[in-house]
């Protein structure tokens, strides 16, 4: 009987831990996706190859995910699925306009205006001009701060003046955006007043949605807007990964 009892609660850890239960409720079953770079051959974290990128985009085409922008989330649907991409780099451009195309996808790009007007590193980013040119069939512009400075080590009154500079550069060079933002690195205040205060910033902003990694499926309409769930896709992932991803989000355990 101790078997049994401590079976049963294994399975309902699994089903809670990663929110397995969605799947009785696919209309409020919410998977974002989070990439960065694109490149012809990587095993990079942060990387993925075209022939990874392009597998993964088949097999969610194949399996009839619903793609969503985050300004379609007020319409319900099963199978909802938003992918994103970080930072605007040049190889986003470069590959993913006939890779959307082909599979009937689409996908939001978070902008840090900063990264766009400075460059990044060593890395090819995207111009205004790129980022306007767009086909907005396929492409949602949002934010990711202007300084890609991490939140949780910021105050408040930088992340709202930040993140003003981000919209108004954006709107100086006639691009639309949602308002919607993924935080720089993911991170922000865990703890109150800190947490409180930063989310009071986005909701004065009229910021929609904000997102951070987790690699959880989301349940939405989520009761935190601001706690959004993203699925880290990495470039060392096979597509076994990728669907186990696609089913449990944190793959930890396995």
């Amino acid at each position: 009987m101790m078997i049994l009892y401590f079976t049963v609660a294994v399975l309902l850890f699994v089903v809670v831990y990663f929110r397995l239960y969605l799947y009785l409720f696919p209309k409020n079953r919410l998977v974002i996706l989070m990439y960065h770079q694109i490149a012809e051959r990587s095993t990079e974290d942060l990387t993925v190859s075209v022939k990874n990128l392009e597998e993964q985009f088949k097999y969610i085409s194949k399996k009839k995910y619903n793609p969503k922008f985050f300004n379609e989330l007020h319409t319900p649907s099963k199978r909802s699925i938003i992918i994103t991409f970080d930072d605007g780099y040049k190889n986003n451009e470069v590959y993913l306009p006939a890779l959307l195309e082909k599979y009937k996808l689409k996908a939001t790009i978070f902008i840090p205006t900063e990264f766009i007007q400075k460059g990044y590193k060593d890395n090819e980013m995207m111009t205004f001009e790129d980022i306007r040119n767009l086909d907005r069939d396929y492409f949602e512009i949002a934010l990711h701060s202007h300084s890609h400075q991490n939140f949780r080590n910021v105050s408040a009154d930088f992340i709202e003046n930040d993140l003003q500079k981000n919209m108004q550069i954006l709107d100086n060079e006639n691009i639309q955006y949602s308002k919607v933002i993924a935080y720089p690195y993911g991170k922000y205040p865990k703890k109150n007043p800190e947490k409180a205060a930063v989310f009071s910033v986005l909701k004065q902003l009229g910021i929609l949605y904000a997102l951070r990694i987790g690699n959880k499926i989301n349940y939405f309409p989520s009761q935190n807007p601001y706690e959004l769930c993203r699925i880290d896709i990495k470039g060392k992932d096979t597509l076994i990964h990728f669907k186990l991803k696609l089913i449990f989000g944190r793959l930890k355990m396995f």
